[in-house]
C-alpha cells in the first residue's frame, strides 16, 4: 500500500489517496485525510527514442533511465535493424527482458532507409507483418521515406497497411513537410510526428490531426519553440550518455514546464497521453493498472524521490535497487568490412587552380542542416579543404563491404587540425569521417576498422576512440563509464577546436537522407528535397 498526495491524470486534481496493489497491479484507489510531501505521478515514458543513440545496450539504459523516473519506452530499433536485421531487434528485446524498465518497440519501416545508400539489412513487407504480431511491437515505426509515402510507392503503401491490419499505429517522421504534400502524407493514416523543428510547422500538422511529439533530445532541441503551440507527447528522440546522467524525462518536464507548458498537461505527455495511443495499460494511477509510480517533490523541479514498477520500490533518491538478471544474450557483433581503403578513394578531383563547391553546413542543437557554397584551392588536381575558413572533407564509407565511398565537404565542426570518425552513422550506420586532411582520415578510420566501431578523434599527436563493440553501435559499460568517455572525446574535441556542444552526434546526421537539406551517403552527395544525387562541384 502507499499514502500519498496523487496526481490524477483525468481530472487532473492533486489530493491524499492510499493505493492499494496486489500482484503489482492498483487494486484500491481510495480518498484520505492527511497531510504528505511531494506528488504521486504515473510513472513516466517516453514514446520515442532510439536506445542506441544512448550507445548503451537496454539493459544498461534501464540503469540509467529508472532512477530518473522512467518506467516505460516505446523504442524503435531501426539503428540496429539496419546494421544486422532482425537478429539485431531480437537482441534488443532479449535484453530489455533483464530489467524492470518495461521496453516497448515498434516495427522499423525503412530498412534500409532509402534507396539511396547501402544498409546490412533489408526488412521487408513480410517481415514486417511479422514483427507487428509480437506483443513487444506497439507501432509501426517512424515511416522516414515520407517521398515514398506521398508517391505511393507499393513497398511503404503495404508496410502501412500492414500495420493498420494489425490495428497498430502508424509513427511519422515529416521534416519541414507542409501544404498539399503533408495532406498526402497525414491521409495516409500516419498519426504522429517528431521531426517539427518551428512552432508554424507543428501548428499546421496540429491542424490535421496529427499528434505532435515535441522532442528535446541531444542533438535537436525543438522544445522551447514547440512550447507555444504544445503537443501530445514529450520525448527524447536520441539522446546521449552525458545528458542521462542529468536526467531523462524528468528533466524534459522540467524544461517544459519552465518553457511555459502547464505541469498537468506536461504530465499527461508523459504518461496517460502515450498509453493511450500505444494501447499500453500504464499511464494512470487508476485501478486495474500496473502499479509503475513515481514520487517527485513537487510539478515544477520534478526531483525523483522514489520509483515503483509493479509496486517494487526499484530507484530511491536517484540510486536504482534492482539488479540486471543473468548475463543476457551475446551481442552482435559489429560488421567493419572494410579492405584495402586506400587513400585516393577520398579525395574530390577536379582540373584547374580553384573550384566552387556544395558545402552541408550543420547548426547547433539542430539535426537539419542547409546547403552553402564556398570556392576551395585545388592542388595537383585534388580539391582541397580549407580548415582556417571552417571547411572540411567528409566521407561515408560503405562497411558491409561493397565498397562505396561518398565524399563532400561539411562546414561547422571547426576542427583546426585532425580527425573525427564514426561508426555511428544515421540510419545505415556506414563509416562516416569528418577532417583537415585525408592522411588524418585515413588514421582515424583505420582505428574504427581495426577495433571493431565506436567513435575515435584523431590530432597531429594522439587520439581518443571509445568503443562499441555491440553492433558497433552499442556497448554494455554503465551510463557513468560510457559518460566519462564521451566526455573525455567531447573535450578532446574541443581543443581541436569545435564548439559544438555533441560533435560526433551532429556527424552521425551527416548521412541521414530523410532530413533536409543537404546529406552525404556512401553512394554520393544527396539533396533530400529534391530527392537526386548532386556533384560536389559547381564550377
Amino acid at each position: 500500500m502507499l499514502k500519498g498526495n496523487i496526481l490524477n491524470v483525468f481530472t487532473g486534481d492533486i489530493y491524499p489517496a492510499e493505493i492499494i496493489i496486489e500482484d503489482g497491479m492498483i487494486k484500491i484507489v481510495r480518498k484520505i485525510e492527511g497531510d504528505f510531501d511531494g506528488i504521486l505521478l504515473p510513472g513516466f515514458i517516453d514514446s520515442h527514442t532510439h536506445i542506441e543513440s544512448s550507445l548503451m545496450t537496454p539493459s544498461s539504459f534501464a540503469e540509467a533511465t529508472i532512477p530518473h523516473g522512467t518506467t516505460a519506452v516505446i523504442s524503435d530499433p531501426h539503428e540496429i535493424a539496419n546494421v544486422m536485421g532482425l537478429e539485431g531487434i531480437d537482441f534488443m528485446i532479449e535484453d530489455s527482458k533483464r530489467v524492470p524498465l518495461k521496453f516497448f518497440f515498434t516495427a522499423p519501416s525503412c530498412v534500409p532507409p532509402t534507396e539511396f545508400e547501402t544498409a546490412g539489412a533489408n526488412i521487408g513487407v513480410n517481415e514486417i507483418r511479422a514483427l507487428l504480431e509480437r506483443d513487444e511491437i506497439v507501432a509501426l515505426g517512424e515511416m522516414m521515406d515520407f517521398p515514398g509515402v506521398i508517391s505511393e510507392d507499393p513497398q511503404v503503401i503495404d508496410k502501412i497497411k500492414a500495420a493498420k491490419k494489425a490495428r497498430k499505429p502508424i509513427d511519422g517522421h515529416a521534416p519541414l513537410l507542409s501544404g498539399d504534400d503533408l495532406c498526402k502524407y497525414v491521409e495516409k493514416g500516419i498519426s504522429t510526428d517528431h521531426e517539427s523543428v518551428y512552432a508554424e510547422e507543428a501548428q499546421e500538422k496540429i491542424e490535421l490531426g496529427m499528434k505532435i511529439m515535441i522532442r528535446e533530445g541531444s542533438s535537436a532541441k525543438n522544445l522551447q519553440e514547440l512550447a507555444k503551440v504544445g503537443g501530445d507527447f514529450l520525448v527524447s528522440d536520441d539522446v546521449e550518455p552525458g545528458d542521462l546522467i542529468e536526467g531523462h524525462m524528468d528533466m524534459i518536464l522540467r524544461k517544459a514546464v519552465e518553457y511555459g507548458i502547464d505541469e498537468v498537461e506536461a504530465v499527461r505527455m508523459v504518461t496517460i497521453n502515450p498509453a493511450d495511443h500505444y494501447s499500453l495499460d500504464s499511464g494512470a494511477i487508476a485501478p486495474g493498472r500496473p502499479a509503475d509510480i513515481v514520487l517527485v517533490d513537487n510539478l515544477k523541479n520534478f526531483t525523483v524521490k522514489k520509483v515503483f514498477i509493479n509496486g517494487e520500490l526499484v530507484a530511491k533518491d536517484g540510486e536504482k535497487l534492482f539488479k540486471v538478471k543473468g548475463n543476457g544474450k551475446t551481442p552482435p557483433q559489429g560488421k567493419i568490412r572494410i579492405k584495402d581503403l586506400k587513400s585516393s578513394r577520398l579525395e574530390i578531383r577536379a582540373s584547374g587552380s580553384k573550384a566552387r563547391v556544395r558545402v552541408i553546413k550543420v547548426f547547433e542543437e539542430q539535426i537539419i542542416t542547409s546547403e552553402s557554397t564556398h570556392e576551395l584551392p585545388i592542388k595537383d588536381g585534388i580539391v582541397q579543404p580549407l580548415p582556417e575558413d571552417d571547411i572540411l572533407k567528409v566521407s561515408v564509407i560503405d562497411r558491409y563491404g561493397h565498397g562505396n565511398i561518398g565524399n563532400g565537404f561539411v562546414e561547422g565542426f571547426g576542427i583546426r587540425e585532425g580527425a573525427l570518425a564514426s561508426t555511428v552513422a544515421h540510419d545505415s550506420h556506414n563509416l562516416i569521417v569528418v577532417g583537415t586532411s585525408t592522411d588524418y582520415m585515413m588514421r582515424a578510420v583505420e582505428i574504427l576498422r581495426r577495433s571493431g566501431g565506436g567513435l575515435v578523434a584523431v590530432a597531429p599527436n594522439e587520439s581518443v576512440h571509445l568503443r562499441l563493440p555491440v553492433a558497433g553501435l552499442m556497448s554494455h559499460e554503465s551510463v557513468n563509464i560510457l559518460a566519462c568517455k564521451a566526455r573525455q572525446l567531447n573535450d578532446f574535441v574541443a581543443d581541436m577546436g569545435s564548439s559544438l556542444s555533441n560533435p560526433f552526434m551532429t556527424m552521425s546526421f551527416l548521412s541521414l537522407l530523410v532530413i533536409p537539406q543537404l546529406r552525404l551517403s556512401d553512394r554520393g552527395l544527396f539533396n533530400v528535397e529534391e530527392r537526386r544525387f548532386v556533384d560536389p562541384i559547381l564550377s
